[in-house]
Parts: C-alpha cells; structure tokens; sequence
C-alpha cells in the first residue's frame, strides 16, 4: 500500500489506464500546460505528449461533444471538468447524446468515456459554484455515477470507469483532493462499479452516505457509539447503479436508517434511496426514514450560512436520535 492523496490516486489511475491502452486520453481546461486546475495531471504532458493530454478552450459543450464522437469511433476519453458547476454548460450532450447513443443505435454505437471533475460546495464559492450534481444526471437512464469517498476508492473505481463500454460520471469532492489514504498497489487494481462498502457494523441504526458526506456520516457514529448507539455506517461508492441490496441487508438487521446527502431535498439521492427502502423493506423498519441533507434554498455566500446550509455532524446525530427514538 502507498500513502496517495486524492488527486494523486487520481492521476494514478489514468497513468496506468493510459500505459495499458493507447485509446485512452484526457482532455478538458488547463489539463496539460497547467498540469490540472487541481493538479490532478501533473506530469501526465510531459508522459504523454500533447496528443493525449490536450488543453482545450472554455468550451465545455464543445469538448464534451468532441469526446463523445471519439468513443463513438473507438478511443476513450476523459474529459475533465474544473467542476461539474461548469458541466451544466454540456448537459445536452452528456444527457441526450453520451446516455442515450448506444440505445437510440440499438447497441450498434457504445459511448466509453468518463466524465469527472470536482463536484459539490467547497466553501464559500456562493450558489452557482457549490451544487451537488448528482441528483440531475441520477435521472436520466443510460449514465453511471460514481462517488469516491477515499483515494482507494477513487484509484480502483476511475480504472473501473475508463474501461466501461458506458458513459461514467465520476463526482470528486473539491475539498477532498489534498485528502490522504493508503492507495493499493497490487497489479491492475480495480473496484467493480456498484458495489458499496460497509465501513463500520453496528445493530442500532444503519446511515448511508456518499463522498465527503461519508466522512460526515463516520464522525456522527463515532459521536453516537460514545453515547451508546452503534451505527452501521455503509459508501455505496456508486450513485447509479445504486447497491440497494447492502442497504437492504443491514436494515433487515439494524431495522432504521439514516440517509446524509449533500443534495438538496427535494428529488435529491436521499429522496430517491428513502422511497426504494420502505418499498423493499417496509415490514423491516421500526421508525420512518430519516435523512440530512443541504439546506432547499441556493447555497449562500457567508461562512456562517454556508455552514448551516450544509449537511452537518450535529444534523446526522440528531436524525439518528429520531430514528432511535431517543429525542
């Protein structure tokens, strides 16, 4: 095992993706000059050469078609975003051409690429910088989405997705790039995408929570197991296909479940994941669902409201205690 950051996993990823098939290639704003806007590149240029790691302009419905065209005819590409804020500008062709091609063509054109980039509020960066996007692109058949919680994660999961025959949306949270971990370094090592990992086994109460909001999620049941409660807490890692089954397991068992997602409400994974338990597992519940989520208003700017915007530790704890009873 090696001690990676976040993004240095990343980058290990498409490294080794890229050594083992020349069809892979990255593309998106200040990738190979700037070595990243993240520094998720870095040295992948000087690798790779500019016919592989290639710069393009603030024109993110133009380098996104352009990748679609070229997974149609055979490469794989990765087209990174400086945000997912900034791939609402190519929402049509991620949703009505990448998601829909290889049903539209009745499986006669597959669309293998990856697009990732930094997703979610990190910080004070006001309401059109901080969304989490998940929920928007969850909707639409024919995506994938994927939501690292951990550099291992992050590493086995993007060689996963290059290597997908669909189209992958990998969501990286902005505040977890510098975020260190113990990274595999066994040979072609890979996570199967939709498969969650049970991160801590408790018989109380099971959460459920995805990318930074995991680590959110693991500090509320450290904070509860203090008081007495121990939580199962459960990274589905991937947003869709979404490992329903693990959530179902361990509710058969703990009998609650708590839901932290930094969406907002309304329509939002939360939402989505509340809905499929109590149909599945009605009978199995001893309290209503419960979820934490961002606040149903744009984010704001001010530290402090940005801060009650979020979901938060406090917030879990006491959607728990709801759960449990024991307000």
């Amino acid at each position: 095992m090696a001690e990676l950051q976040f993004r240095e996993a990343l980058r290990a990823a498409m490294t080794e993706e890229m050594e083992r098939d020349e069809n892979v290639f990255l593309m998106g704003e200040e990738v190979a000059e700037y070595n990243g806007a993240y520094k998720v590149s870095q040295g992948m240029l000087d690798q790779f050469g500019p016919k592989r790691i290639i710069d393009t302009p603030i024109s993110e419905n133009g380098f996104s078609g352009l990748g679609i065209g070229a997974a149609m005819m055979g490469l794989r590409p990765i087209i990174e975003f400086m945000t997912w804020n900034f791939a609402f500008v190519a929402f049509d062709q991620i949703v009505s051409n990448a998601a829909k091609m290889r049903y539209m063509s009745g499986g006669q054109l597959k669309v293998p690429i990856v697009f990732r980039g930094g997703n979610g509020a990190a910080g004070q960066l006001a309401a059109t910088h901080s969304n989490s996007t998940e929920p928007f692109y969850a909707n639409v058949p024919g995506l994938k989405i994927v939501a690292p919680s951990n550099p291992d994660d992050a590493k086995g999961l993007l060689k996963s997705a290059i290597r997908d025959d669909d189209p992958v949306l990998f969501m990286e949270s902005e505040l977890m790039f510098g975020m260190k971990g113990e990274v595999s370094d066994a040979v072609d090592y890979t996570i199967p995408i939709g498969e969650a990992r049970i991160a801590r086994e408790g018989d109380d109460l099971t959460i459920v929570a995805h990318s930074k909001s995991y680590w959110l999620a693991m500090e509320a049941a450290e904070e509860l197991s203090k008081q007495g409660y121990e939580a199962t807490v459960i990274d589905p890692r991937t947003i869709r296909p979404f490992p329903f089954d693990a959530v179902i397991d361990s509710v058969k068992k703990t009998n609650r479940l708590v839901i932290v997602d930094e969406s907002q409400p309304f329509g939002g994974i939360a939402s989505e994941v509340g809905f499929q338990i109590q149909q599945r597992a009605f009978d199995y519940l001893d309290a209503p669902v419960q979820r934490v989520t961002a606040k149903d208003v744009p984010a704001p700017y001010a530290k402090n409201l940005i801060e009650a915007w979020m979901p938060s530790v406090d917030d879990t704890i006491a959607a728990a205690k709801r759960a449990l009873y024991v307000n």
